[in-house]
């Protein structure tokens, strides 16, 4: 893969990571689309890196308060909010990790090696995920703040990841800010709960899959450019969450989607 193209896909993953817009989604889209090479395991682990470290730069203090606060909760029964949701975090992450391999091992078996037929997956959830993101977020009521999400609502949040885990299209971040806003609780909220969710299992699949990365100049600009956008992504939406809807990422997921479909179907 050339460094053009891995500085394209970094670009990509940083966009689309943060934004409920799929990124696996986008990832194996844009190398069909323009018949480059498809992505690699390694470059794929570079690019994550890359959208890893964004989320450590933005959420550094977050994650140091959290783990103070949760180590004071569980050694000194000293409780705290930040004490309860770095355990919520805990116990969302575990099931969902467990759950996200199983899945996985079933996607592979559906989907397989047939390309085609892949977009075509890709396409139908893109469209679909849109549609419920669109109507839950529109329906559901702004009730529940950052510092009152509970254990259950944590779990359940986290858990869907799994689902987007198994199948590229669905979005990780769409689905656990969908799953979020029908629990009620608000965009801005959602997403943040979303992204320090992503951070433990993130780095777990980054650990598992490094032995297939290999430093190279391209995977090297692959991280740099999805660092880069994803720090940038990431202030953009947790600014415009707190007056904007998920409408526009919505309206994207179904206009792509329809796009993907017709041309997966025309080859």
């Amino acid at each position: 893969m050339t460094i053009f193209q891995s500085a394209i896909l970094g670009i990509v993953q940083g966009l689309t990571e943060f934004l409920p817009i799929s990124s696996s989604g986008h990832l194996n889209v844009f190398p069909w689309l323009f018949n480059w090479e498809m992505l690699s395991d390694g470059m794929d682990v570079a690019l994550h890196i890359g959208t890893l470290l964004a989320l450590i730069l933005f959420f550094f203090k977050d994650w140091v308060g959290l783990i103070k606060a949760g180590y004071q909760k569980a050694i000194k029964k000293e409780d705290s909010q930040e004490g309860r949701i770095f355990w919520y975090l805990v116990a969302a992450t575990i099931p969902a990790g467990i759950l996200s391999l199983i899945l996985d091992k079933i996607s592979d078996g559906i989907v397989g090696d047939n390309i085609n037929f892949q977009m075509k997956i890709i396409s139908f959830a893109l469209i679909i995920m849109g549609i419920i993101l669109y109507i839950v977020d529109k329906k559901s009521k702004n009730t529940v703040d950052y510092k009152h999400i509970t254990l259950k609502q944590s779990v359940l949040v986290g858990i869907s990841q799994a689902i987007a885990a198994a199948f590229p299209g669905v979005s990780r971040s769409g689905i656990t800010m969908t799953v979020a806003r029908a629990l009620k609780i608000d965009r801005e909220s959602a997403a943040k709960f979303s992204f320090l969710l992503a951070m433990p299992i993130t780095f777990a699949a980054v650990i598992f899959d490094l032995p297939k990365f290999t430093f190279d100049l391209s995977l090297l600009v692959g991280i740099l450019a999805s660092f880069i956008v994803g720090v940038i992504v990431i202030k953009f939406l947790m600014e415009y969450l707190k007056k904007g809807s998920f409408k526009l990422f919505a309206i994207y997921r179904v206009i792509f989607g329809i796009v993907i479909m017709i041309i997966a179907f025309m080859r």
